[in-house]
């Protein structure tokens, strides 16, 4: 199992977003700056989570690109599949077995391991959170302000 660097920066541009106030925006070039990466490689990752409904885009003076709904809410897994298309691939499992030889399959005594190590790696990431990865990384989200003027009395 290995995870490559988009799913790596799409995390953290997740978490990024997460810790604004839900549904605040950021821009892709603010996640890009603020985390070191290419504005190009941070558009393609948004525009990826976009086309499977976790972050959402608006153009205009107030635009950027926002979570569809609270990080409480965005799993861990839905984040990996969205820019993956699975938290383990089994080889055994026949959308993989038409690209791949394998000579021994019906022999095989280790495809119910590679089905287990796919469904617990699915209930584990099942359980972990948007808002926990980003409170992990960058601590609790920052709750607005109130401005509280006091009024002298005459």
């Amino acid at each position: 199992m290995r995870y490559t660097t988009k799913t790596e920066y799409g995390v953290i541009c997740l978490a990024h977003m997460a810790k604004k106030l839900w549904p605040g925006a950021s821009t892709a070039k603010e996640i890009a700056v603020h985390e070191g990466f290419s504005v190009t490689f941070t558009e393609k990752i948004l525009q990826g989570l976009r086309r499977a409904g976790i972050t959402t885009s608006q153009q205009g003076n107030r635009g950027g690109w926002a979570l569809t709904r609270p990080s409480a809410e965005i799993t861990l897994k839905e984040i990996i599949e969205a820019l993956e298309g699975s938290t383990f691939e089994a080889f055994c499992d026949i959308k993989h077995r038409k690209s791949i030889v394998c000579t021994h399959f019906s022999l095989c005594t280790l495809k119910p391991i590679w089905y287990k190590t796919q469904k617990t790696l699915d209930e584990l990431y099942q359980t972990i959170t948007l808002k926990m990865i980003a409170e992990d990384v960058m601590g609790p989200a920052q709750e607005p302000e109130l401005a509280v003027t006091s009024r002298k009395k005459p």
